[in-house]
């Protein structure tokens, strides 16, 4: 008999941590052997979760500090950055998939700038896998530690890698346009986010300054060998699920939209869950809702020597819980796609 893989679920009160444990739920080598929410210790997932009702074996949430983490054989930490690292960074034995932002820069100087407070285990940031799957494939078995990407960076990055890769766009002129569902904010009660504040209306946020922005600029550079610098500005739009994001790029000499899409359809020829769509179809969030599917597009501009390239994806799956399961999927040496197989949710 197959040996379950045990997994303990820090934070699983929040979005992110909920989506994990839904997809844990179908994951047939899985086993959900813990799950923390100090706030809600003490209460059981369906009581924090209505539509986890119908899995009564789930195990009661407790306070991350009481599990017994000599049983685990993997920790996916859902936590608020710095919470996250503080907690981990005292952990040993089992592996580590951190969705927060605390092991995603590689500079604990950077990080202090962009997050406010020094880092609190600066030195495992050097250790850290940077869990973009489709990029870390051959490092994933390997890791103790991987952090997963934020949302944002996951669209852009898949979007534009492969053409930064293939020195196909200027390292200087990127501006993106991202917008994302109101889910991506977190489950924390907001003022802002409250649904007659919400509704009917889309608003940019963090303008000029977002904290996706450096682990963009960090990833592009690594594939330019250049420094890059970004102008990104999101957007929250009235939904729950979904995030679309809208570059425009300049073009290097010798480029233009369809050899950027040779490049796009060479990189994910054979992946499994970025798709680049036909010529001419535009990228939507309902393409991929529910899922773990990203889709891509390029298209030429009116202005000559610019294209946009547009990319969508399930901030919560592709952009959190799903790219964390997948992550996990080949640092076990399992099929990159078990547990994942559902198709989009539509309408």
């Amino acid at each position: 008999m197959t040996t379950p893989i045990r997994i303990a679920v820090l934070g699983a009160s929040g979005y992110t941590g909920a989506d994990l444990v839904r997809l844990a739920l179908t994951h047939p080598r899985l086993e959900i052997a813990a799950l923390s929410a100090n706030s809600k210790a003490g209460q059981t997932m369906a009581e924090v979760w209505p539509h986890l009702a119908p899995y009564p074996q789930l195990p009661r949430l407790v306070e991350s500090e009481s599990i017994d983490f000599s049983a685990i054989d993997v920790v996916f930490g859902c936590l608020p950055h710095a919470a996250s690292a503080r907690l981990l960074s005292g952990i040993s034995g089992p592996r580590i998939i951190d969705l927060s932002a605390d092991f995603r820069l590689k500079d604990a100087i950077l990080y202090a700038d962009w997050y406010g407070s020094d880092h609190p285990a600066p030195a495992l940031l050097p250790t850290a896998v940077y869990g973009l799957t489709e990029y870390a494939a051959a490092t994933l078995p390997a890791a103790r530690l991987v952090a997963c990407p934020g949302c944002y960076p996951t669209a852009v990055l898949l979007a534009l890698l492969p053409l930064m890769e293939g020195r196909a766009i200027a390292a200087d002129r990127i501006t993106i346009n991202a917008l994302s569902g109101v889910s991506g904010a977190g489950r924390s009660v907001k003022e802002a986010n409250l649904f007659p504040e919400i509704a009917e209306g889309v608003h940019p946020y963090g303008i000029g300054r977002h904290r996706h922005m450096p682990e963009m600029e960090q990833q592009l550079a690594l594939a330019a060998g250049a420094p890059v610098t970004i102008s990104f500005t999101p957007h929250l739009v009235p939904m729950n699920r979904g995030e679309l994001v809208t570059c425009v790029v300049e073009l290097a000499l010798g480029h233009d939209a369809g050899s950027l899409r040779g490049l796009l359809a060479a990189r994910y020829a054979d992946t499994p869950f970025v798709h680049l769509l036909p010529p001419g179809v535009a990228p939507a969030t309902r393409m991929v809702r529910g899922s773990n599917h990203a889709v891509v597009n390029v298209f030429a501009d009116r202005v000559t020597g610019r294209a946009i390239v547009i990319a969508a994806i399930d901030n919560l799956v592709k952009g959190s819980s799903g790219q964390a399961m997948q992550n996990m999927n080949l640092m076990f040496g399992l099929p990159e796609t078990m547990g994942l197989e559902a198709a989009p949710l539509f309408p």
